[in-house]
């Protein structure tokens, strides 16, 4: 076999390899991953994969005829939505999963257990850098409990609107980063001036200054220099008080996994999503939560999340967010169908529907049990979602900030991405790039295909990094380093 058909109402299929002319009825070379027409389709005709319109032929597509930006063209879609239709609640599992994580006297659960360095303003960010540079591992070999200090430095905090919503995401993310269950300690820096004073995000998120949570201001303390070395002084005042956790049982249900995928292929949807989406239906189960992402990256696909919505009012939430989206695209005179990458089309996927489809795998087939603003808390247990650009680091940031002590990514053209304070585990969507960026990638979803793995089976080894992972074992993106630069709070909103 050398195509793929997802659905039998779809009228192309996907090119396992390089057809050549004449191979399986192809009438021109069609490149691995890419779509071929298995029928005629008229100029104006509904382009069909996942059983689900992708596009439009933009001119008349003759059958074996490679289907592709060249012509095929993406229209805007309605939809009836449908709430609470397609409720499917996972199996009862045999038995009741745990991992070895640290217990916060906050009631979550940690994975890692690091000392975080907050900035509150650009102004802040070399102090803060210098600061957790100070902490090598040669300094730490005394404290085999605390993972690391790490400085978690933006490009924002002043110049902005302080109603605005760039403001009210900017001080989510950073109340959230200081309240994850993965970090132990947090010293928060800022210059004094700022649009964003810390003083005020302490009193509006009600944080507890203490022995485990300490701040200053550059201006205050008298300059550069001194903000530096106060900063390892109370550091490593704090090491010892961090390296009091220990690890000890606690059940999946404590663990809250960011569902991403980047560097997406035609694969993705095939192979990796659904494979992570079956491993997500496993974690809820056992009562833990896992929180999709990416709201560009689901459009055309919302209403299948909405069928499964646990009721209207949660369906509801989705669509306001794709409203939101679609204006904010079109006042930035953008379109959301821009979101495909060269390299995602490269890799065979042509249109935003094609790639929200794919991408929308990742959440399983679980209720939809919340939906959340960008760096919200997230309080549900099970399926949720959380509203978030596609940008990877952007999105990832806001996952962490609302809570999740885990990270895992999906790709099929590649990535080093990683992250911190919660590791990322990595997903090849195809054997080729698995082989290729081996070093990287944790999980060789390529396996479906090239070995006859099942979903189920890959997804049962996703959901056993997972418990690996959570336990302290290291991801492949931890061990080389990742995660101090992809703190990327969203920026949205006028910088004056």
């Amino acid at each position: 076999m050398s195509t793929v058909r997802l659905s039998r109402s779809d009228n192309v299929v996907t090119a396992i390899r390089l057809l050549a002319a004449g191979e399986e009825g192809a009438v021109q070379p069609i490149p691995t991953g890419h779509k071929m027409a298995t029928v005629d389709i008229s100029e104006g005709a509904a382009v069909v994969k996942y059983a689900q319109v992708i596009g439009y032929a933009a001119v008349p597509i003759s059958k074996g005829q490679h289907v592709h930006t060249h012509n095929l063209e993406f229209r805007n879609v309605s939809h009836e939505y449908e709430f609470a239709t397609n409720l499917q609640l996972p199996a009862a599992p045999k038995t009741q999963d745990s991992f070895m994580g640290y217990r916060r006297a906050t009631g979550g659960v940690g994975t890692r257990n690091y000392i975080a360095i907050l900035t509150s303003v650009n102004c802040s960010a070399t102090a803060a850098r210098m600061i957790a540079s100070h902490f090598t591992p040669e300094r730490l070999a005394a404290y085999p409990n605390v993972d690391g200090v790490v400085a978690f430095v933006h490009g924002t905090g002043c110049a902005m609107g302080g109603d605005g919503t760039g403001f009210q995401f900017l001080q989510r993310v950073l109340w959230g980063y200081a309240r994850n269950p993965n970090v132990g300690g947090v010293v928060m820096a800022g210059l004094g001036c700022e649009m964003m004073q810390i003083d005020w995000l302490i009193e509006a998120y009600g944080l507890n200054p203490g022995p485990l949570f300490q701040s200053m201001n550059i201006q205050d303390v008298g300059g550069l220099a001194a903000s530096v070395a106060i900063g390892i002084r109370t550091v490593e005042e704090m090491l010892p008080v961090v390296n009091m956790a220990q690890r000890e049982p606690c059940p999946v249900s404590d663990l809250m996994v960011a569902l991403q995928c980047g560097g997406s292929d035609a694969w993705s949807g095939i192979t990796a999503n659904p494979a992570l989406g079956y491993a997500c239906d496993l974690l809820v189960a056992q009562g833990g939560t896992g929180v999709l992402a990416e709201t560009p990256e689901i459009y055309g696909a919302e209403h299948l999340l909405t069928a499964r919505a646990m009721d209207e009012n949660v369906g509801r939430k989705l669509i306001g967010l794709i409203d939101w989206w679609q204006d904010y695209t079109a006042r930035n005179r953008g379109n959301l169908d821009n979101n495909p990458s060269p390299g995602n089309k490269a890799g065979g996927l042509t249109t935003i529907l094609e790639k929200s489809l794919g991408a929308a795998a990742k959440g399983g087939t679980s209720p939809l049990t919340g939906v959340y603003n960008y760096a919200e808390t997230v309080t549900a247990k099970g399926f949720t979602f959380m509203d978030s650009p596609g940008y990877d680091p952007a999105s990832v940031t806001g996952q962490i900030a609302g809570g999740c002590n885990l990270v895992c990514f999906t790709t099929g053209r590649g990535s080093a991405f990683g992250s911190k304070p919660a590791p990322t585990l990595k997903i090849a969507s195809n054997s080729a790039m698995y082989h290729k960026q081996t070093a990287d990638m944790d999980v060789n979803a390529g396996r479906i295909l090239t070995e006859g793995a099942s979903v189920e089976e890959v997804g049962h080894e996703i959901y056993d990094h997972w418990l690996r992972m959570a336990s302290g074992g290291k991801s492949k993106s931890e061990m080389q380093g990742l995660g101090d630069y992809e703190f990327v709070p969203w920026l949205v909103g006028a910088v004056m």
